[in-house]
């Protein structure tokens, strides 16, 4: 890369995105961050810097801004001198739209919008990308490169379906692990030592996720595959699958998640 990537928030998102960089020999790499953590500072490849006054405004690549979506909105103004250089202004927050970071950045600005999530701290993410109408397909490439360095990408054609994926794989994470302590309570309520509920929980839910990834058929039928007519496995779907279960409950939890983002979105 001929110009150099700005980070804008060096949190546990922005640090993931600095190691997926430096890994894939992206950069060099700038960020800001008043506050660094430890394992920030023993990256290799990053130069650290504690607020905006101590960055150029041009001459950068892209700007990413991993800030939690209230400090955008207080801070985002500061950046206008960043994306009136002509930098790619790449924002991961949730519920900030397009419009409102125009108002800031100015019309001309190049945005695209990015919804990684944790699992990216381990290379294994997936990003929700969504470019504005003044990205051009240049900047979309570099936004995939970028992301691309912490997991799968998926370009989104309209800027509402950020907010469903927010809901869905940006806090799906949280699902997922919630699930496994669900699963832990429920091992012990049926006799297991607790050490044993938890080895067992955990195991299941990350043994069924690499099966997922390495085995290309759909979910429901890895599923029937486990499901012996007559069986444990049927009983205990039975439950799940209720008219009131599982399918309802995720329904409404991204639903609710979902509906937050816009909430967030309208300030």
């Amino acid at each position: 890369m001929s110009a150099p990537i700005l980070l804008v928030g060096a949190g546990k998102m922005g640090t993931a995105l600095v190691r997926g960089w430096i890994k894939a020999g992206l950069g060099p790499i700038t960020a800001v961050e008043p506050a660094p953590s430890a394992q920030l500072q023993g990256l290799q490849g990053v130069a650290l810097v504690p607020d905006l006054k101590a960055v150029p405004q041009e001459g950068w690549s892209a700007c990413v801004v991993a800030l939690k979506p209230h400090i955008v909105r207080a801070e985002a103004a500061k950046l206008k001198p960043v994306a009136a250089a002509g930098t790619l202004m790449i924002s991961i927050a949730a519920g900030t739209g397009v419009d409102f970071l125009a108002q800031h950045w100015g019309s001309k600005a190049r945005i695209v919008r990015a919804m990684p999530n944790t699992p990216g701290a381990i290379g294994r993410g997936i990003t929700a990308l969504f470019a504005s109408q003044t990205a051009t397909a240049g900047d979309r490439a570099l936004a995939k490169s970028l992301l691309c360095a912490i997991g799968q990408t998926v370009w989104l054609e309209h800027e509402g379906q950020i907010d469903a994926a927010t809901a869905v794989s940006g806090s799906g994470p949280a699902y997922v692990f919630v699930l496994v302590s669900a699963l832990e309570k429920a091992g012990i309520a049926a006799g297991l030592p607790p050490d044993a509920a938890a080895v067992l929980a955990r195991a299941t839910v990350t043994g069924s996720g690499a099966l997922l990834d390495a085995d290309p058929r759909d979910a429901g039928q890895l599923a029937r595959d486990v499901t012996t007519p007559g069986g444990t496995t049927e009983a205990a779907l039975r439950v799940l699958l209720a008219k009131d279960g599982l399918d309802l409950l995720l329904t409404r939890a991204v639903a609710a998640a979902k509906a937050r983002a816009e909430e967030l979105a309208r300030g």
